[in-house]
């Protein structure tokens, strides 16, 4: 069986590259078929749900793990035996070497500002792996949502009585304290390097498709075809949801999506808000719906650059239009295996759910800073986990959650730079012009700015086959999930031209196939915390 390219810490601080695989990993199993098409899957998980979230960085919401302070919110103490992480240590906690020590927040702090996290100001809070520059570079101390009087809240940090659910789901199933974004930068980067691990060849285009300069969101762009490296957060323009009035970006190349569809295995992007609030006369749809935050505030419940299949002409539902019966949920039809997250539920209801799928909150749940918070983001995450459990899937389902970028949040582990870059304009982790080594550290096709891996996310692993109370070392990505996707269901198959696949490191360190020893969890969602 083949299994995902592994790549050891040791080679990446060396500046070597090492490909290898494993066959190991599910020799003592029986590998499952899917019931629908009967595919052959590469371990037990049959199906597989993948929540991505928006903008938090490892140490936000995890630095003291499993240490709360219990002074507010739910209490958390750990059981015994709990694991700590690579977090933040007495030193780090009194003695930082930012400008501002780091700073608990309260569970009545939830609604907060949002950072900056784009993809220069993230590589010069790292200062060249010094880790002490984020006041100055990424640190957004006023703003709407009120503040706190704070200075540098990029130092800002939740515990247990804050993200008290995830909390719980890490030491019931496992987790990773050394999982990172692909590359640095905001949503939409994260968000394509999730189906695709690639970010180069996106085109920049008008409302009619031509192309056209857009130096905010493209970067070495071709002055004749406008085509470059996507590094900011431009709408796709497969989408009629979207802000024509701006440039938008077409990207090409196959995506996990196409793959998927070739192999017959079913699939499915849930995105809340998707569904349209209405139609103009010529049938296009109008995104507007909303819901109210915890802080009274009305938030738009559709973010288009928040969809990754939209930029893709062929896994694209440019008009949002809903599946012609329940049924249709996972396979070709008028969707296109695009849909609102309403579909999701009614599918589970139904008994129908695709083999992977990925699910997106309606933003004022989906926890980015600015007009999400971890306690929204927590009632959609306990409400969904607790809903596949009670599902007739849960016996070979795996969920994880994860994150598209940091937020520009504080975390204080350097990343690996396993692909370098050197635009003058944009690279700046190493001085003006300079990430990694360019020279010597870029495998994957000389793309610039497509510098990574950026900081360091959250990443829990929710299954019955998920190692319990675990933290896993190895290092990985977002791409690590693309990977997973493409091992079990693929076998083993790439997505090809410069894709951070092909140096994605392995999960299967965190499942125990030979045992399905996790048993249920179900949270309360006000609280985050078990009620049985």
């Amino acid at each position: 069986m083949h299994w995902s390219i592994r790549r050891t810490l040791a080679v990446v601080a060396a500046g070597g590259l090492c490909l290898a695989t494993s066959a190991s990993a599910v020799a003592s199993t029986t590998p499952g078929a899917h019931p629908a098409t009967g595919t052959r899957v590469g371990s037990p998980i049959t199906h597989l749900v993948v929540i991505f979230d928006e903008n938090v960085s490892f140490d936000h919401y995890f630095g003291t793990y499993p240490h709360a302070a219990n002074t507010d919110g739910p209490r958390f103490v750990a059981r015994p035996g709990t694991p700590d992480v690579n977090g933040l240590t007495p030193a780090l906690l009194t003695n930082n070497p930012n400008q501002v020590q780091p700073i608990r927040l309260s569970n009545s702090q939830a609604l907060t500002c949002d950072q900056n996290h784009d993809y220069t100001p993230e590589q010069l809070a790292m200062d060249g792996g010094l880790m002490d520059a984020f006041v100055q570079n990424t640190s957004v101390d006023t703003c709407s949502p009120p503040n706190f009087g704070t200075t540098g809240l990029t130092m800002g940090y939740y515990d247990g009585n804050t993200v008290t659910a995830l909390w719980h789901y890490a030491q019931h199933f496992a987790m990773s304290d050394n999982f990172f974004g692909t590359e640095f930068g905001p949503s939409t980067p994260g968000a394509l390097n999730l189906i695709s691990g690639q970010t180069a060849n996106g085109t920049s285009v008008n409302a009619q498709g031509i192309p056209v300069p857009d130096p905010g969101a493209i970067g070495s762009q071709n002055p004749t075809t406008q085509t470059g490296t996507v590094y900011g957060d431009p709408d796709p323009f497969y989408d009629n949801c979207a802000n024509h009035a701006n440039p938008t970006v077409k990207m090409s190349g196959p995506n996990v999506g196409t793959m998927l569809s070739a192999a017959n295995v079913t699939w499915g992007w849930f995105e809340g808000g998707f569904a349209p609030s209405r139609r103009l006369a010529n049938g296009t749809p109008v995104c507007g719906h909303t819901h109210t935050n915890i802080g009274g505030a009305s938030i738009t419940d559709y973010n288009p650059h928040h969809n990754p299949f939209e930029y893709y002409a062929a896994t694209a539902n440019p008009n949002h239009l809903p599946p012609a019966s329940v049924n249709e949920i996972g396979h070709a039809g008028q969707a296109n295996h695009e849909y609102d997250l309403k579909f999701f539920y009614q599918g589970l209801k139904a008994g129908v759910m695709p083999a992977v799928s990925f699910l997106k909150a309606a933003d004022y749940q989906d926890g980015h800073a600015g007009y999400s918070d971890p306690l929204d983001e927590q009632n959609f995450l306990v409400k969904t986990v607790n809903k596949i459990e009670a599902s007739k899937f849960w016996p070979h389902t795996a969920i994880m959650i994860t994150y598209d970028d940091s937020d520009g949040w504080y975390d204080h582990v350097m990343p690996p730079i396993l692909n370098s870059s050197a635009d003058p304009a944009l690279d700046a982790l190493n001085g003006t012009g300079v990430c990694g080594h360019p020279a010597t550290g870029n495998p994957l096709g000389g793309f610039q700015d497509r510098c990574g891996y950026g900081p360091r996310l959250p990443f829990l692993l929710i299954s019955p086959f998920a190692k319990t109370n675990f933290v896993s070392n190895s290092l990985a990505d977002q791409t690590s999930i693309l990977a997973f996707i493409e091992n079990n269901w693929l076998g083993g198959e790439r997505i090809g031209n410069g894709s951070f696949d092909a140096l994605s490191g392995s999960l299967k360190g965190m499942f125990d196939f030979n045992h399905s020893a996790a048993p249920k969890l179900i949270l309360n969602p006000a609280t985050g915390e078990p009620v049985r």
